[in-house]
């Protein structure tokens, strides 16, 4: 199987998969560059996700749980994806993420756009949403996210946050530049 890229052309010689999980899957890929010369292309392959920017009187509402991969809690925007349905509409998706993650519901939801997380080494991408109307209702964590907790913030307090490095999440502050940059907050 061969895919063509463009210019800078690099087609996929053969791949294969070294590593699998029902999150995650690892190909190493043998490549030929246009000028004929090859190579190995690690890939890691995850479903998209969403991410959303639930906002309500000058407020944003953000959620921390504990990222195990860096070891430690940070504050960010709700997010996920779920496994059992890559497949999902992505607006029914952030429908569901924003509802589990905080109890919240929004009567609009607007797609604002789409982003890939490190297109250089993994083909996973996100779709940003702009949450309003938000009415709290209960939240339904899953089994992973025990320990996820929910709060607000003013727009002053969140941007500090960025600032002073205590928002450490990249698609949230990507998230928020696209919503800000389309003067929505």
């Amino acid at each position: 199987m061969s895919k063509n890229f463009g210019m800078g052309e690099i087609w996929q010689v053969s791949t294969k998969i070294v590593y699998q999980n029902k999150w995650t899957t690892v190909r190493e890929d043998q490549i030929k560059r246009q000028s004929g010369s090859t190579g190995l292309y690690g890939v890691v392959d995850k479903p998209h996700f969403v991410v959303i920017v639930p906002f309500n009187d000058g407020k944003v509402h953000l959620v921390q749980q504990y990222r195990y991969p860096v070891k430690d809690r940070y504050w960010e925007f709700p997010q996920g994806s779920w496994e059992q349905e890559p497949d999902i509409d992505p607006e029914l998706l952030a429908i569901g993420e924003l509802r589990e993650e905080t109890g919240i519901v929004a009567s609009k939801m607007v797609h604002i756009g789409f982003q890939y997380v490190g297109y250089g080494y993994s083909s996973q991408g996100y779709h940003i949403y702009f949450a309003t109307g938000l009415k709290k209702k209960d939240m339904r964590l899953e089994m992973g996210e025990e320990g996820l907790i929910t709060s607000e913030f003013t727009v002053t307090e969140f941007e500090k946050m960025l600032l002073d490095g205590k928002i450490k999440d990249a698609s949230t502050t990507a998230a928020y530049c696209m919503v800000k940059m389309k003067n929505l907050i």
